[in-house]
Parts: structure tokens; C-alpha cells; sequence
């Protein structure tokens, strides 16, 4: 309060130009951009530089005026895309027993992981891709944890992560910060429990516990595998995150 008045507006000056940043954005295809690109828009509307980064093939995924692009090849066309998703979608929706489904999902889960590793492998190979993102000097990166490229990527480039998921499957986020989950606390997702659980229902809660245990390794194992192959150390999924 002291300071002199030219002193002031040298301070709040450079307040203004400590306010914008160079964002990195390393999202997941679907549903999850839909809600991350309004974000990006309003990030751009404050004077944030976006550059988001994404394959060629995508559901959702465009060039847009709000930030910069930077697009790779990957190894599958639109068409085999699609057809993935679109049975992704029957499966989700259709009936039958338990077990039946959850052999379908883990079918399923397999091509769509596959599909998915094969983006995340495309992006990190791409020398000059990745010689564009070190020389590019970003304070942060922006991704969606639910797959951990972005993750790869931040580690690189030695970045802090931002993460625009609260909840991860397989329940991942507990791993990485060493929180107790214990089902017979903890309900699980799609139960519709609470903490205060009766006997069977404790049991319902481990029951749908153990289908995680095939689907996670199915799907995050081979990130895990990746990382340590471009990091040049072994690293697991919840060291990622």
C-alpha cells in the first residue's frame, strides 16, 4: 500500500502477463472431448494458447479457429473406426446374463484398447511430432486420464498434468494415491450402494469388482508396456498418474 503509484502498475502489469499460458492438450476421442472442447474454448477466450494434438482418423476430434492442430497418421481408416465404436455402442446396450456380458465387454474392450494403443503408439513415435512438442516450451499438459497417453507425453516433456476426469476406471486413481479402497467400505460403480452396506450387498460390491481385474489388464497393461519401452525405464499405469 506504500509502494509508489508507477511501482503499482508495474506490479499489475506484469500480473497480466503472468495470466496466460501454453497449454498442451492431448485428449480422448467421443464423448470426453465433446465436454473438453468447451473448456478449450473458454481457455482461448482468456488468452490461453491451445495446441491440441490428434490423429487423422476421429470420431469428433476437428481442426477448430479456437486453437492450433497438430495432426498425425495412424495406421486404420474412418471406416474401421466407426465399426469399432458402433459395436462398442450395440454391446453396451444389449441384454443377456451376467457372465455373457461380461465376456462381450472384455471381447469388445480388446479391439477398442487396441484401436486406441495404436493412436497413443503413432502419436509418441512421430519424431517430428514429439520434436515440435519439446521445442514448443508448454507450461502444462491438459489430457484425459481415462487412457494414459497424455500421461506418456507429460512425462516426456517433464510437465505437470492436468486432468480432466475425476473418476478413473479400475478405480486407478486410488492406486496412484495410495488411498484405501476396500469394497466392503467402498461401493463400486453401477451398484447403486452406499458405505453402509448389508452382508449380501457387500457381496454384490465384490462381485462386480471382479470383472475389473480382467478389463484393466486388457486395457491399461499394454500403456504400461509403452511407457517403459519410450521412457527408457519401467514405469506402471499409477506411476503415470
Amino acid at each position: 500500500l506504500s509502494a509508489s503509484p508507477p511501482v503499482v502498475v508495474l506490479l499489475l502489469s506484469l500480473l497480466g502477463l503472468a495470466a496466460a499460458g501454453k497449454l498442451l492438450v492431448v485428449p480422448v476421442d467421443g464423448s470426453h472431448w465433446l465436454s473438453m472442447r468447451e473448456v478449450l474454448d473458454m481457455l482461448q477466450q482468456k488468452g490461453h494458447e491451445v495446441v491440441v494434438v490428434a490423429p487423422e482418423v476421429s470420431l469428433h476430434i476437428k481442426p477448430s479457429k479456437t486453437f492450433v492442430m497438430k495432426m498425425y497418421p495412424v495406421p486404420f481408416t474412418q471406416e474401421e473406426m466407426d465399426e469399432v465404436f458402433k459395436g462398442s455402442i450395440k454391446d453396451l446396450f444389449e441384454e443377456g446374463p451376467f457372465l455373457e456380458r461380461v465376456i462381450r465387454q472384455y471381447q469388445q474392450a480388446k479391439k477398442t484398447s487396441a484401436l486406441f494403443l495404436a493412436t497413443c503408439t503413432h502419436l509418441i513415435r512421430n519424431k517430428e511430432l514429439m520434436r515440435y512438442l519439446e521445442e514448443s516450451k508448454f507450461d502444462a499438459v491438459l489430457t484425459d486420464p481415462i487412457l494414459p497417453c497424455g500421461q506418456i507425453v507429460a512425462e516426456h516433456l517433464s510437465l505437470p498434468s492436468v486432468y480432466f476426469l475425476q473418476q478413473i476406471p479400475c478405480s486407478l486413481e486410488y492406486q496412484a494415491t495410495q488411498c484405501p479402497n476396500p469394497p466392503s467400505y467402498v461401493p463400486r460403480a453401477f451398484t447403486d450402494l452406499t458405505d453402509n452396506m448389508t452382508f449380501l450387498q457387500r457381496v454384490k460390491n465384490m462381485i462386480y469388482e471382479i470383472p475389473n481385474f480382467f478389463l484393466c489388464d486388457v486395457v491399461y497393461q499394454p500403456y504400461a508396456e509403452l511407457a517403459s519401452e519410450f521412457l527408457k525405464r519401467e514405469v506402471t499405469v499409477p506411476d503415470l498418474l
